[in-house]
């Protein structure tokens, strides 16, 4: 597997919404190597992945954003909790593809 490194904002979907999901989103360099990696893609075209922010690692998916052309990770609120992260806070994420 390889590793994938990065920087990226920490942003919320729905900014004052109770719940609303929050994301980091994948360079457009990375993106195009973690989609050839991956290989064909089914239903939503994501991609699964082991990912690692602070001393937090968890699996989860990455997701296709159109607007942008790259891909989103979602962090979830245990995740959020346990590094405190908020919206607008610079992460540095370590990501693999899982077959």
């Amino acid at each position: 597997m390889v590793r994938h490194v990065f920087r990226s904002e920490l942003w919320e979907h729905a900014p004052g919404d109770p719940g609303s999901w929050h994301f980091l989103r994948v360079p457009p360099e990375l993106t195009e190597e973690i989609t050839l990696e991956a290989g064909p893609r089914e239903g939503f075209g994501s991609v699964r992945v082991e990912v690692r922010v602070g001393s937090t690692t968890w699996r989860t998916s990455l997701f296709p954003e159109s607007a942008t052309g790259t891909m989103v990770l979602p962090v979830k609120k245990q995740v959020r909790r346990a590094e405190d992260l908020h919206a607008g806070a610079t992460c540095d994420v370590t990501l693999e593809v899982v077959p």
